[in-house]
């Protein structure tokens, strides 16, 4: 058939002009971007880490914090077990292995594993005390959830800082990865991501206070004058940063800068509650066990709304701001590996890369024209449409191209032509054999379909095996492999073939110029 159908070239016309308005985006300015109808699309894709410079961290999340906050928990939840039950505990006390009580009363360690679960508890009598641990599958998943929750915090935050394209991923148990293409200050940024924020509200111990509270006393240094002073707090906290809604940079009464805070409803109502049962009583505004201030409630405070105050710069207050936006994070973080790639190496890269893909194209180009002629003309209308359709298609998905990446880019266009090697090849021994030229150029698409396939399935497999157990620049290049190879498919079978039927039906030549 000297024509292919109506509906093919409906669709061949279509993604090569949906292709060209997805790449446009890459070649222009910012500017140019911004100008275009709003009919069209404008995001191009981002440059990685490599590329425009930035910040490697790698971040080990500290999971002796995970268990001595779950043993706190546990602790408080025992301590109210024995007052509503009024069982004598002995002396109480937790840490990252558990809660041990002074009592070795064998009925209380029945009542205990009855009430804390024993599926999560594991209560133990030995020697002076009993110690309750939880069991091995409750631990694994704590430090789960504790690594689940850090990397959402860790993404949340990266966000506020208006970070284009960073990647946050896990490695292994307790550690992530984070990069930060396009950030200047590496510092600023590693000092707030990594910053736990855990922000609570602790009453302050009276004088005259007599009786001790749930959960014991605590001693922190509160900044007063310029100088830190011993402060001694309820240490359990009568709120927490868990139940804000929103935080804003602003300014205090003084005109310094300050963090404005709201809570939600449940937040509203047990902050009101505490500051009308404490009028002319203090509270400690505490951030990761650092005091920033310790108010007066001189009024009960109904609307949920707080400020906190202190020695900030206008950038700390905006820091933050967005941090406690973000949320805390489950535990303390340690930067156990930190990579700074500056922009004018990125530049470079750039530059070695686009040089590379140029230069690869058109050897191939001329390889391609050499052998093949006319033929190979065609093949190279082909290519450079498949270089489109890659490029629309990773700007379509919001791909940020790295080096890996760009190196997939240059590897696929030279397997770009690979497809039509074949088809040309074979159309050689079809014309060899005696067959018509269109005969012989059917035989060319429709015998060397199957080895195209076979040979483009074993790339996939390979590109597949990459994505799924590569890191991200792995996987950049990857995901460039694997998208050109099926564009490659789509040009050569598709367009190269709509190309040569209409000019044989055209020119209805006695001999193929191959």
């Amino acid at each position: 058939m000297m024509q292919m159908s109506l509906m093919m070239r409906i669709t061949i016309v279509f993604v090569l002009v949906a292709s060209c308005l997805l790449a446009l985006p890459n070649v222009l300015t910012s500017s140019q971007r911004e100008a275009l109808p709003g009919w069209l699309p404008k995001q191009a894709m981002n440059l990685g880490l490599d590329l425009q410079g930035g910040a490697h961290l790698v971040l080990q999340v500290q999971m002796d914090d995970v268990m001595v906050r779950a043993y706190e928990n546990l602790e408080d939840q025992v301590r109210m077990l024995a007052r509503e039950k009024r069982w004598v505990l002995g002396s109480v006390a937790s840490g990252k292995d558990g809660v041990v009580l002074g009592s070795t009363d064998a009925a209380l360690a029945d009542a205990l594993r009855t009430e804390l679960g024993r599926e999560q508890v594991e209560v133990a009598v030995a020697g002076q005390g009993m110690q309750l641990v939880f069991n091995s599958t409750m631990v694994a998943e704590l430090k789960r959830r504790a690594l689940g929750q850090t990397l959402q915090v860790l993404r949340s935050r990266v966000d506020e800082f208006g970070v284009a394209e960073p990647l946050i991923q896990q490695q292994g148990d307790d550690r992530v990865i984070v990069e930060l293409p396009g950030v200047s200050d590496v510092a600023r940024a590693k000092a707030s991501i990594g910053k736990t924020a855990q922000l609570t509200f602790h009453l302050v111990k009276e004088e005259g206070d007599m009786a001790l509270p749930l959960g014991g006393l605590m001693t922190l240094q509160e900044p007063r004058d310029g100088v830190m002073v011993p402060l001694v707090v309820h240490k359990r906290p009568s709120l927490t940063g868990e139940m804000l809604t929103s935080a804003a940079a602003g300014f205090d009464q003084y005109g310094a800068p300050a963090v404005d805070i709201a809570f939600d409803a449940r937040g509203t109502k047990l902050f009101a509650q505490l500051s009308t049962n404490h009028v002319n009583k203090r509270f400690a505004i505490v951030l990761d066990g650092k005091v920033y201030s310790a108010p007066v409630f001189r009024e009960p405070i109904l609307g949920g709304r707080a400020q906190i105050s202190g020695s900030f710069k206008t950038e700390e207050a905006q820091d933050l701001a967005a941090i406690l936006n973000a949320g805390a994070l489950p535990a303390a973080v340690n930067v156990v590996e930190e990579r700074t790639v500056g922009p004018s190496l990125g530049a470079d890269s750039v530059q070695a890369g686009l040089a590379a893909m140029v230069g690869g194209l058109i050897a191939v180009l001329v390889f391609m024209f050499l052998f093949y002629g006319l033929f190979g003309m065609a093949a190279n209308i082909g290519l450079v449409a498949n270089l489109v359709i890659l490029v629309a298609v990773m700007s379509a998905l919001g791909f940020t191209l790295t080096l890996p990446g760009m190196a997939g880019m240059v590897l696929t266009l030279g397997m770009a032509v690979d497809a039509n090697v074949l088809i040309f090849e074979r159309m050689r021994e079809e014309v060899l054999n005696g067959k018509k030229p269109f005969a012989a150029l059917l035989a060319g698409f429709e015998g060397a379909f199957r080895t195209i396939i076979d040979g483009h399935v074993t790339t996939l497999v390979a590109a597949v095996v990459l994505f799924a157990l590569g890191s991200g620049p792995v996987k950049g290049f990857a995901v460039a492999l694997t998208i050109g190879l099926l564009a490659s498919l789509f040009t050569s079978i598709t367009l190269v073939r709509w190309m040569l039927l209409a000019w044989m039906r055209a020119y209805k030549p006695q001999a193929l110029p191959i």
